[in-house]
């Protein structure tokens, strides 16, 4: 069926004017045929010259009103009934009518030039910059957000979100096995001497905790000394020890190449190869990750991460001092900004348009138009017909008008040259 496109009183007001505009069409008609009546009254009569101009005038506005009465009522039904050829148009050749149209908007409004050219025109980043860079604007847009957001928790279900994010974040974390990917990018980090960061500041740590480890040392050597071994040997003992591991701390820390730092880095680049392609160590890594995943903390991830979000969110779209919607708002006004005064970033901005302009142009014209035709053809025929002339039929009615009137000049015209070359 034909969905209706305008509200019924606008309909309504269409069908009184086709009305009138019909009811003044035919009396152009009828006034013809009213003085071409007369006129044969009066030449019956024995009227003078002047009949006859008058005479042919009315015959040839008749003729041209009923040709084009015929032309113009062809279009949408059958004249009188009856059922002529070639008549009916609209209701035969509807789905014709519709592929045609369809054709002519793809070839002339969706051309690839054309719709570049009415973009690059319209000069559109500039706009939408002019009117992001204004602060009420910016408000409109983050109150607008806010509102879109709210909507959005609305409709969606608590239930649905948490297993969104269940499948695609932490059970698309566990799927893998972490080793090797682990392993592959401890490898690029210790290639790119990524480590040795790190390495200075464990080392930083050892020679600071070692500077105020006397205490701990002396308490451990007093505790695990013989008791037979005298107090003072001890502490000598204790002594040696703490300054043996505070010089050993510091030559770690202060130089690059020690055997310890040395180690460490054989030690990391063994655990990285290790990691990538020993079958136990990989198994270990999964056994950790198995462990991991299995933590309360970590199956319960999709529904703590959502509840808060979802609280955030909510406390946020409903205050319009929020860090959110100010957020939203700087950034369009910077970004409107940026836009209005950048012409370097309209440019771009303006070649991605017209470039997903075209390439949407020359690769989906016709899908798209495809819209009119689809639509054309669920019409019903008979309602399309009535459809057609009631948003087209009134200004249709001028041509009936304009046969009447250019008809009866043209007839005037033919009589009288006919009369001054031939005579009565």
């Amino acid at each position: 069926m034909l969905r209706k496109s305008a509200p019924p009183d606008a309909d309504a007001a269409k069908r009184r004017d086709l009305f009138r505009m019909k009811v003044v069409a035919t009396g152009f008609l009828a006034v013809a045929t009213v003085i071409y009546l007369f006129c044969r009254w009066q030449e019956s009569r024995g009227a003078g010259a002047w009949v006859g101009y008058v005479r042919a005038a009315s015959e040839a506005g008749m003729v041209g009103a009923l040709a084009d009465w015929f032309a113009v009522t062809a279009l949408f039904r059958h004249p009188l009934g009856l059922p002529i050829p070639h008549t009916a148009i609209i209701k035969k050749k509807k789905d014709q009518l519709g592929e045609s149209l369809s054709s002519f908007v793809g070839q002339n409004f969706l051309a690839p030039d054309v719709v570049t050219e009415k973009i690059a025109s319209a000069q559109i980043p500039l706009r939408i910059g002019t009117w992001m860079a204004q602060e009420k604007n910016a408000d409109r847009i983050a109150a607008e957000t806010s509102t879109l957001l709210r909507a959005l928790l609305t409709v969606l279900r608590d239930e649905d979100v948490q297993q969104v994010i269940d499948h695609t974040i932490v059970r698309r974390i566990a799927e893998p096995q972490w080793g090797p990917p682990i392993g592959k990018v401890l490898d690029e980090l210790l290639k790119e001497n990524r480590q040795v960061p790190l390495v200075d500041m464990l080392a930083e740590r050892a020679h600071q905790w070692a500077l105020g480890s006397q205490e701990t040392i002396d308490r451990v050597v007093l505790r695990d000394s013989p008791q037979w071994s005298p107090k003072f040997v001890d502490i000598l003992l204790s002594e040696k020890i703490y300054r043996e591991l505070v010089e050993f701390t510091w030559k770690v820390r202060t130089t690059p190449d020690h055997e310890v730092r040395m180690a460490a880095n054989r030690f990391l680049v063994d655990f990285a190869h290790d990691l990538q392609f020993d079958e136990a160590t990989v198994q270990k890594a999964e056994s950790i990750k198995a462990e991991i995943m299995g933590r309360e903390e970590i199956t319960g991830l999709a529904e703590a991460t959502w509840r808060v979000a979802k609280r955030m969110i909510l406390e946020s779209v409903d205050d319009p001092s929020s860090t959110l919607r100010r957020k939203v708002r700087e950034n369009v006004q910077q970004l409107g900004q940026r836009l209005r005064d950048d012409e370097e970033m309209r440019l771009k901005v303006d070649r991605w348009l017209q470039g997903g302009a075209r390439y949407i142009a020359a690769n989906y014209a016709g899908e798209i138009t495809t819209i009119i035709t689809d639509t054309v053809a669920r019409w019903d025929a008979e309602e399309a017909s009535k459809k057609i002339e009631l948003q087209v039929g009134r200004d249709l009615q001028f041509i009936r008008i304009n046969g009447t009137v250019v008809g009866s000049l043209a007839g005037l015209a033919i009589y009288t040259i006919s009369h001054l070359m031939f005579g009565s």
